[in-house]
């Protein structure tokens, strides 16, 4: 009796980086181009309340704020939300994720919004020494320290955090890269207050709403009646 041959099968790839492949490439055109004109058109509106809102309210210092470091090497960080909330624009698989998604952060934005003009916020004069010329120096003189609460860079990056996990679980990605999204969200919310952008009360009040949208936006799967009425 011959000893069996070793099984000499190619292992499969694993089916998941496929699954985003397809997700990017499917509606790319209008994913560039919405995402491209939503973003520019956030930050003339956003800036203009920073400057004709009335007197703003200083927030106050809690524990953890003065726990936490002024970390200026986060910026980096900080300054990623833009490729990050790009994200689940890039991996929408089809119209509807990307509408839900997108009225998601219009939905934010709005809400956020109206807090800055009705109830405008600010964080407390931090004396914080920037280096001439760098982009910390600059992000300071753009981005006062208005429009506090909610902090919407909180608020976008755990929408997104929220949309990505689910994107990432229906395309049967494995664990490491879902650890990494959450870890990502999590470095830019961190970062909000490392770089002195924000305080631990306008983080909290920007992760809420970002957890309240997230979850407003969940899409139901079909119940059992619907799938059964479904065509083969």
């Amino acid at each position: 009796m011959t000893p069996s041959a070793p099984d000499r099968r190619p292992s499969r790839a694993p089916a998941w980086p496929a699954a985003l492949w397809r997700r990017c490439i499917t509606l790319l055109p209008l994913k560039l181009v919405g995402n491209t004109v939503a973003t520019l058109g956030f930050f003339p509106l956003y800036f203009w309340i920073m400057k004709n809102a009335g007197q703003a309210r200083v927030l106050p210092l809690t524990a953890v704020d003065h726990l936490i470091a002024f970390q200026p090497a986060l910026l980096p960080v900080y300054l990623s939300l833009w490729g990050y909330i790009a994200l689940p624009v890039l991996l929408a698989k089809d119209r509807r994720e990307l509408w839900s998604f997108s009225l998601g952060c219009a939905a934010m934005t709005a809400l956020a919004l109206a807090v800055f003009w009705f109830v405008p916020t600010a964080i407390p004069n931090f004396a914080v020494e920037t280096t001439p010329g760098t982009s910390l120096q600059f992000l300071k003189m753009v981005d006062s320290a208005g429009n506090a609460f909610p902090s919407l860079h909180v608020s976008f990056s755990v929408f997104a955090c929220v949309a990505l996990a689910r994107q990432l679980r229906a395309a049967g990605a494995p664990a490491w890269l879902r650890i990494v999204n959450v870890a990502w969200a999590a470095g830019i919310v961190y970062s909000t207050m490392a770089v002195r952008q924000h305080v631990l009360i306008d983080v909290m009040g920007g992760f809420a709403l970002g957890v309240a949208l997230g979850v407003a936006t969940r899409q139901r799967a079909p119940g059992p009646m619907a799938a059964q009425a479904r065509p083969a």
